[in-house]
């Protein structure tokens, strides 16, 4: 994670083209050699912490309370994970804005940005299955997706396309904020357009039988 932080800081700083990956390198105090071990390219060292915040949004669909159905799981989730100052702060989101900006203009950066929504997407299927059938561990949280607890998940087309629209409605709320100059907090922040987007869910009929 130290070579991400020092890779995004330098993307932040001085901009993509002007970064080289031994720059990335000198600023986490590593060996070029070693940044290659762990990363191909120099837009592959942000990775670890776009997949940091699509794991922050998956483990608060996984733990939220069991009572909830699976709509305002989501809206629990999202409150949780994009309101700054709840695990992540005001400044960080600042830094993502500038990051996915980056990505809209680097065809590298924008397929590492999906390779982990698309990763996001498949974890959070079947946190959702595992929560339509009701699997609980000892302390009453859904088990991690694709632990041994959980069992075989089955991912029926519905709940694929169900993680699908909701990966969707967080994925653009982000980038659709981080195109603006608007704070992340607020009625146009992030929390608050993704709270929008997963209105499409709310009369979704998640049960197979309907």
């Amino acid at each position: 994670m130290e070579i991400a932080r020092a890779a995004a800081a330098l993307f932040v700083q001085q901009g993509l083209r002007a970064t080289r990956a031994e720059d990335i390198a000198q600023a986490a105090g590593i060996a070029p050699r070693t940044f290659y071990r762990y990363f191909a390219t120099k837009e592959e060292a942000v990775a670890p912490l776009y997949a940091a915040g699509a794991q922050r949004w998956i483990e608060a669909v996984r733990t939220a309370p069991a009572p909830l159905a699976l709509p305002q799981v989501l809206e629990h989730a999202v409150r949780h994970t994009l309101t700054p100052g709840i695990g992540v702060s005001a400044a960080s989101w600042e830094w993502l804005r500038t990051l996915i900006r980056l990505a809209d203009t680097s065809p590298a950066l924008r397929k590492v940005w999906a390779e982990v929504c698309q990763a996001s997407e498949g974890a959070l299927a079947e946190i959702l299955a595992a929560r339509t059938r009701g699997t609980r561990t000892e302390g009453g949280a859904v088990p991690p997706a694709g632990s041994d607890a959980a069992g075989p998940v089955r991912l029926s087309p519905r709940l694929r396309f169900a993680a699908a629209v909701a990966g969707a409605a967080v994925r653009v709320a982000v980038e659709s904020w981080a195109a603006t100059t608007t704070p992340p907090t607020g009625p146009e922040g992030p929390a608050a357009l993704a709270l929008r987007n997963l209105g499409a869910l709310r009369d979704f009929a998640w049960s197979e039988s309907e």
